[in-house]
């Protein structure tokens, strides 16, 4: 195996195997190192691609990313099925937003006016539309709003595909641990330090392991990725034939809750989001509250065959939008930070990486650039 490449990737989760993937298709040389690629908040994503109704509208950069990087995913979709030789499950019905109280309604009402200000579609509708659109819920649901351009994917699928795609693009998979970085005299970063011992050289190494980002021997101090795990908690829930058509999402008592479906008669239900450190158990407490959120939502779910419970880990920053760009350091780039975002954002997370200068891509490099928080250490 050649042991310098042009780009070399920490990091085998959809947000660091898009931009290796991408890379690869470009002609670089590529590796991705990760002793277990998929496996982390991937493996936990729902999958949703819905920058409108998962944005609060106080988070106008955030939804400006989640926008642009939605408008990338269909040609994404479309090269990873071809290259990746695997059907992502990849759909655009929709997401509905429904509401149960008066107060619900209200927040609805503004949504959708928020929306409506940035041209986006989206319809408001009545409880009984609601049900007509989707039999399976709840009769308390009294209206909703169906957020037409949201759209959402499998992301298990996704990975897959990316692994495919980079090995047939040329693209090296290390399954190894990497224990280090490596740097030369100027202390520019050279590449990394596997747990063998082995060292493998590039001329960019991209950090991208969510909410591990931060904990990698050999980052300079100046460097380290101001990144946090996030806890959720997932189920996934299967009946012979879907039970929705689109992907539905509520706030009850007080914690948002949706559920995704997937072609296959898989549902997704998520997710909590608590605070605990790197703790990944799946907890009594956290599936109960979803089925009795769920439930409420769509009292069919009891019903279900319970196929899967997962915790993941997403990486949160302290103003929840991501990191992703060159970092204080020569010859570092970050991909990570991506909090709820990951599977939304990864096509963007390539562009930024990769693409030259241009208005657009400069604009929310910007907003993305990890050199933000330098000036408050």
């Amino acid at each position: 195996m050649s042991h310098h490449f042009d780009v070399l990737v920490i990091g085998g989760g959809v947000a660091g195997l898009s931009v290796a993937w991408r890379a690869a298709r470009r002609g670089s040389r590529v590796a991705v190192a990760d002793p277990d690629p998929g496996s982390g908040a991937s493996h936990a994503a729902a999958g949703m691609l819905a920058p409108v109704s998962e944005v609060t509208y106080t988070e106008e950069p955030l939804l400006r990313l989640g926008l642009a990087s939605l408008a990338r995913w269909p040609a994404f979709a479309a090269e990873l099925t071809e290259d990746g030789g695997l059907d992502l499950d990849y759909r655009a019905e929709g997401t509905l937003d429904v509401a149960f109280g008066s107060d619900d309604l209200t927040a609805l009402d503004e949504l959708a006016a928020f929306v409506d200000k940035l041209g986006l579609p989206a319809e408001r509708l009545t409880g009984r539309e609601c049900r007509r659109l989707e039999p399976m819920l709840a009769p308390s649901v009294r209206g909703g709003l169906l957020a037409g351009g949201d759209s959402w994917v499998d992301p298990r699928r996704v990975v897959k595909a990316l692994l495919t795609a980079l090995q047939r693009r040329g693209g090296a998979l290390v399954r190894s641990r990497v224990a280090g970085l490596t740097a030369d005299a100027s202390e520019r970063i050279t590449g990394v330090r596997l747990a063998s011992g082995e060292t493998i050289g590039a001329d960019l190494t991209v950090l991208a392991m969510g909410a591990w980002s931060g904990d990698l021997d050999g980052l300079p101090p100046e460097a380290v990725p101001p990144v946090r795990p996030v806890k959720g908690q997932i189920m996934r829930l299967h009946s012979p034939a879907p039970i929705l058509g689109r992907c539905v999402r509520g706030v009850v008592h007080g914690s948002s809750v949706y559920l995704v479906p997937r072609g296959d008669g898989e549902l997704v239900v998520g997710a909590t989001q608590e605070e605990m450190g790197f703790d990944t158990r799946v907890t009594a407490g956290g599936l109960w509250e979803l089925l009795r959120d769920a439930r409420e939502l769509v009292p069919g779910v009891t019903e279900l065959q319970v196929r899967d419970v997962v915790a993941g880990l997403r990486p949160g920053t302290p103003d929840n939008l991501p990191l992703v760009g060159p970092s204080a350091v020569a010859g570092l780039s970050l991909a990570t930070g991506h909090h709820r975002g990951g599977v939304l954002l990864a096509p963007l997370t390539a562009d930024l990486l990769l693409q030259p200068p241009s208005g657009e891509v400069d604009e929310l490099r910007t907003i993305c650039s990890p050199l933000r928080f330098q000036e408050h250490r």
